[in-house]
Parts: structure tokens; sequence; C-alpha cells
């Protein structure tokens, strides 16, 4: 499982993130970091949800 945090709180991270991106006045380096970490929180927030899926379908299969 990813390292902390769970599905819902990467989501609302990479929500708001998203909303800090949109800003006009956001300069490049930023939006670049703020790219950067709202691409981990969504990879992370995958990972979550492939192990849920993974987890389910081990449940099923008993």
């Amino acid at each position: 499982m990813a390292k902390t945090g769970n599905f819902e709180t990467k989501l609302t991270s990479a929500k708001k993130i998203l909303e800090a991106l949109m800003k006009p006045e956001i300069t490049l380096q930023n939006s670049v970091k703020e790219y950067e970490k709202g691409i981990k929180e969504l990879n992370d927030a995958q990972k979550i949800l492939e192990d849920a899926v993974i987890k389910i379908n081990e449940i099923k299969s008993n």
C-alpha cells in the first residue's frame, strides 16, 4: 500500500493541486513542482486502488 494517507486523501490533495495549477498567477517553476506533486498523489491513489482490487479478488476466490 502507499506510504501515507488513504485513497480519498490522495484524491483531495490532487484536486487542491489542480486548483493551484489553474491560478493564473502561478509561476512556471511552481507549476512544475505542483504538477510533480499531483502526479505522485494520483500514482499513490492508483496503487491504493490496485491493492484494494487485489484484496477483493483474493477474498472472492476463497
